[in-house]
């Protein structure tokens, strides 16, 4: 059960961090990016919607949220599609993942709070030491993705109110509680559907040899 909860978990992680990388399908990608017109018009945007401590913005506070969220998923809609004999099912009954947690372990809740504390701790550290280069990769897609004369349009939308207040939450609501809830609410499909999914991917490369064990690649 741990790695489920950490399989969960994980998700929960990931999900804000790849929507907000997720690639514009709206936008045409415009060539010669490496124009410094460009870049100078990219780089006051991206200075708006992801001005320096927005990692720390972010994560601080907002994981021990998502756990607790987390915890609330009915247990057997995760472990049921994952058990072929549907006994993990059938012992989870109408539990929650948190409920089943904390029989296992009493001091559950408590062990998590202080672990997420600690991997918080240690990694915004981290995360603010690359966050330069995260805003100068942003400016570069930025100007990759849009015309000067989009980014003049954006810039000017920033400089209102609403702009202001637009760009200075665009990337925390990705941490929300009511998104993740919403991410949890398709995890029982995916769930069910892995298998089929698996199959469908060792299907996909049924024609190659198989990899080379480590002993053979030294």
């Amino acid at each position: 059960m741990r790695h489920q909860y950490l399989a969960i978990f994980a998700l929960g992680i990931a999900t804000p961090t790849l929507a907000q990388q997720a690639p514009s399908t709206t936008s045409p990608v415009v060539e010669n990016a490496a124009d410094p017109a460009r870049i100078a018009s990219a780089k006051p945007v991206v200075e708006k919607l992801w001005p320096l401590g927005t990692y720390r913005r972010m994560m601080d506070g907002s994981m021990s949220k998502i756990m607790d969220s987390m915890m609330g998923i009915k247990a057997s809609d995760i472990v049921g599609p994952m058990d072929k004999s549907g006994k993990a099912a059938e012992v989870a009954g109408n539990s929650s993942m948190g409920e089943l947690a904390i029989k296992a372990d009493p001091n559950f809740r408590e062990r998590t709070r202080l672990m997420m504390d600690a991997m918080m701790s240690g990694m915004i550290p981290i995360m603010e030491k690359i966050e330069p280069q995260v805003v100068e990769n942003l400016t570069k897609i930025y100007a990759r993705r849009f015309s000067t004369a989009q980014l003049a349009d954006m810039s000017a939308f920033f400089a209102t109110p609403s702009g202001k207040a637009y760009a200075e939450q665009s990337m925390l609501v990705f941490m929300d509680p009511e998104m993740i809830q919403g991410m949890q609410a398709f995890l029982p499909e995916l769930m069910k559907s892995m298998p089929d999914i698996m199959k469908k991917a060792e299907a996909a490369t049924k024609h190659l040899p198989p990899p080379p064990k480590p002993s053979e690649t030294k």
